[in-house]
């Protein structure tokens, strides 16, 4: 059987099925995009929680509407013609009647800042358990260079070696690929349909594949010459973005000693036609990407005996950050006489960035723990994150206040009626900048304010009790 052309007619006709496993931030609006352009998807994932809510056509994610799944769940591109174009489950005995597997799953860092690959690994040998010849697997996680080939490849071409005798299948027998996601959770501009797409097959054939799959859904696919360019293209974004955050967070600090403020600078700077591109500081990095990613190639770059200083010395000053807001607050508190032991704090926002609900590696956490750490009280208010769940790293057992003032209403909801009134606050710091803050309310009700996104100033808000760090 010609197994490339098989699925390739079954691509061009929409009659594919396809798996994705892990719907979170990544694959649930992966599955989603295909199922609106008409294909059967099946989720996978191991959060036996999440079945139901998706089945039922709720979403847990908020910047991912409910409405948008009970249409993926009964529609076809918009028009009625066929039922359940998406479905989740935990059986992943079904992905023998999946033709497509995309991967979608977690690589987080381990307690020494190693990759853990464990969500890959575990993912792949499920895959390996109920492959069948003719079935094109792409792995999408972000990993180090070579995973594709090196931890995939392997348990496929051993699963399908008797029909493949002593040689490997990935090409003929079944098709293997990286794409690295590009999701930018909250993003109005782009979506998962308008994000150009790399591509990377581990044979021409392969290759041909992939393309066409997500030439079905992905306005603009993006062909390169390998696996590893594409899983080294994923990390090279991340690692510039880390590299250039950190030197402008050096920079706040340097200037903030000289009292110049860096926002003005880059404001300057960024007036320059060429030769710049505008980073901002904040109060450490967010997110599954940029705090992660690069030390996946930097862990494998040992292997080679090379050193990455760059990107080991950008984790480090981003790392940091979160105690410099601390040594800020400390600062300020102490110059009213109030120390840290025992001060009343407040956090607002949790996310690692405005206006989603995406807690990954968000540095609020971090700033809980450091606060709480010196004996301060810490409260937080976020809408999108009425509390905050039990992580690797963290377990707050806190929820979102609701916060109280008697003035005037406000654009927020949550900022009036009962609750805790702002005024009782020693400090308040603003860690994520969510438009739904009411921002001259909280100007016109905290005590002492730092803001690490400038997001005041950016109002057009001054005021002697705000503070940036």
């Amino acid at each position: 059987m010609n197994y490339k052309s098989n699925l390739l007619k079954k691509i061009n006709n929409k009659s594919a099925v396809i798996g994705i496993i892990g719907l979170g931030y990544v694959g649930l609006p992966l599955a989603l995009t295909f199922a609106e352009k008409g294909f059967k998807v099946i989720g996978f994932d191991i959060d036996e929680n999440k079945i139901p809510i998706l089945n039922s056509g709720k979403s847990y994610i908020k910047h991912i509407s409910s409405s948008r799944i009970k249409l993926a769940r009964r529609s076809s591109g918009g028009y009625q013609v066929s039922r359940n174009k998406f479905e989740a489950t935990f059986d992943f005995s079904r992905l023998t009647s999946c033709d497509c597997i995309l991967i979608c799953v977690p690589t987080p860092l381990n307690d020494k800042h190693e990759p853990d690959i464990s969500f890959v690994e575990n993912s792949a040998k499920s895959v390996a358990e109920y492959l069948r010849p003719g079935q094109l697997i792409v792995l999408e996680s972000s990993t180090y260079p070579g995973t594709t080939e090196e931890i995939l490849l392997p348990l496929f071409n051993k699963k399908l070696s008797p029909l493949g005798g002593d040689k490997e299948g990935a090409g003929t027998l079944f098709f293997l690929a990286f794409s690295p996601e590009r999701e930018d959770p909250g993003n109005k501009k782009y979506n998962t349909s308008t994000i150009p797409k790399l591509v990377g097959g581990y044979t021409p054939n392969c290759l041909k594949v992939s393309c066409a799959l997500y030439n079905q859904a992905i306005k603009h696919v993006i062909p390169v010459s390998s696996c590893k360019v594409a899983e080294s293209a994923k990390l090279l974004e991340n690692i510039y973005r880390s590299v250039n955050i950190a030197l402008v967070n050096e920079l706040k600090i340097v200037f903030d000693k000289m009292g110049i403020d860096v926002w003005d600078v880059i404001e300057a700077a960024k007036t320059k036609p060429f030769g710049f591109q505008a980073f901002y500081p904040g109060p450490g990095l967010g997110g599954h990407c940029i705090p992660i990613d690069p030390f996946y190639l930097s862990w494998k770059a040992k292997e080679f005996g090379v050193e990455t200083k760059f990107i080991e010395l950008a984790g480090k000053i981003n790392t940091q950050m979160p105690y410099y807001v601390v040594q800020k607050t400390i600062e300020l508190l102490n110059d009213k006489r109030i120390t840290i032991n025992g001060a009343k704090i407040l956090i607002l926002g949790a996310s690692y960035k405005k206006n989603i609900d995406d807690l990954r590696e968000s540095p609020a956490l971090k700033l809980i723990e450091i606060l709480k750490e010196k004996g301060a009280e810490v409260d937080y208010y976020d809408p999108y994150v009425p509390e905050l769940p039990k992580t690797r790293k963290y377990n707050f057992k806190l929820k979102s206040i609701r916060l109280n003032q008697a003035s005037k209403p406000c654009s927020d909801p949550d900022l009036s009626g009962e609750g805790t009134l702002m005024q009782s606050y020693d400090l308040v710091i603003l860690a994520t900048d969510h438009d739904i803050f009411d921002y001259k309310l909280l100007t016109a009700n905290c005590r002492l304010i730092i803001d690490t996104r400038n997001a005041f100033e950016r109002k057009g808000i001054k005021s002697k009790n705000i503070h940036k760090a």
